[in-house]
């Protein structure tokens, strides 16, 4: 039994502990000693995600036949770069192969991965993503989908292969429309790009959650206590992300316009270097978790007692994983996760 989180009050706020996979700078080959590395080190779940490394499925089909404990999760599969019907075979096959371990994330993505490297039109984000969650929720009960949606249409699509254990979909959402829509009509959201103190303003969209309604969070670590590195990382990160128009507007939406704005006016005039020279170290602070692996979990651990179920950490490159290879990592996932031989 792994140890809850709890919050100040011994209640308890969560027991379950995710990485994002794969490990930077270790062979996907090389994985299956990194799936049993986070067990060991207590992790509940392995997420993936999707943007121009590895594709969201693979890591978690191996995970699936290699870590037989871990659950599994895609955080997110995009809802523009696969067909509805492919997008439903991919996800029943590796519920398929791990019955009951599996969850689908889906969300929007953005305009540069969808259109810019996919070569897809990324029209109506909102509607496409409801659209593809309600044909997904059907298709994987193995029912025959056969209809118009605002958005596409199918003809008669039936799975051959229907999971006897549907996976659960969750649904990747900033603003308060796609936060109603997950608790509406998903079995969980998943958030990103957000600090511990931002957590409520997002879970007070979901309204009273159902029953085995979860929500998880990507937390983005840098495991060093070189400030300097990890705030110069930090701002690169922050650059590159909020000011995608989708993200940039969620962080209006968290009261951020005054401590971004000079960024965001920076980024439109071209200024990339000053744009994230203009990032303030409490903003980097927030997003970013920094400092001795230790004290990375504390911070993550404040994400749980605001509201997060699945806390997911992100661990950003630091010098030491870069040029330590598989050897720093083995060092460092006991000190992220929980030694389960620890607990009783």
């Amino acid at each position: 039994m792994l140890p809850a989180v709890v919050d100040g009050h011994d209640r308890q706020v969560t027991n379950r502990w995710g990485m994002t996979v794969p490990l930077g700078g270790i062979p996907l080959a090389d994985h299956a000693a990194v799936y049993a590395a986070l067990d060991h080190a207590g992790f509940t779940d392995v997420w993936s995600s999707e943007v121009a490394g590895t594709d969201a499925f693979t890591p978690l089909a191996l995970a699936a036949a290699w870590a037989p404990r871990l659950r599994l999760g895609t955080a997110i599969t995009p809802a523009f770069t696969r067909g509805p019907g492919l997008l439903a075979m991919s996800a029943a096959a590796l519920a398929e192969a791990a019955p009951g371990r599996f969850a689908l994330g889906v969300g929007a993505s953005s305009p540069v991965v969808v259109r810019d490297w996919n070569a897809v039109a990324y029209d109506e984000p909102f509607k496409r993503t409801r659209d593809v969650l309600r044909f997904l929720r059907a298709a994987l009960r193995g029912e025959t989908v056969d209809g118009a949606f605002d958005t596409f249409a199918v003809r008669r699509f039936t799975l051959e292969r229907p999971p006897a254990v549907p996976p659960p979909v969750l649904l990747a959402a900033l603003r308060p429309g796609m936060l109603r829509l997950a608790a509406a009509e998903a079995d969980g959201v998943i958030l990103n790009w957000l600090a511990a103190e931002d957590v409520p303003t997002a879970v007070a969209e979901l309204g009273e959650r159902r029953p085995g309604f979860e929500v998880a969070a990507r937390i983005f670590v840098c495991p060093t206590e070189d400030a300097g590195y990890a705030r110069a990382l930090g701002r690169r990160l922050i650059t590159g992300y909020l000011t995608v128009p989708a993200y940039a507007a969620f962080h209006r939406w968290l009261g951020r316009q005054e401590t971004l704005g000079p960024m965001w006016r920076a980024w439109e005039a071209g200024d990339r270097r000053g744009a994230a020279a203009a990032v303030p170290d409490e903003v980097v602070d927030a997003l970013v978790l920094h400092g001795s692996p230790e004290q990375c979990v504390a911070g993550a651990r404040r994400y749980a007692a605001h509201g997060v179920d699945v806390p997911v950490l992100a661990v950003l490159p630091t010098p030491e994983t870069t040029e330590g290879g598989a050897d720093a990592w083995a060092g460092l996932l006991p000190r992220l996760g929980v030694d389960a031989t620890e607990v009783a």
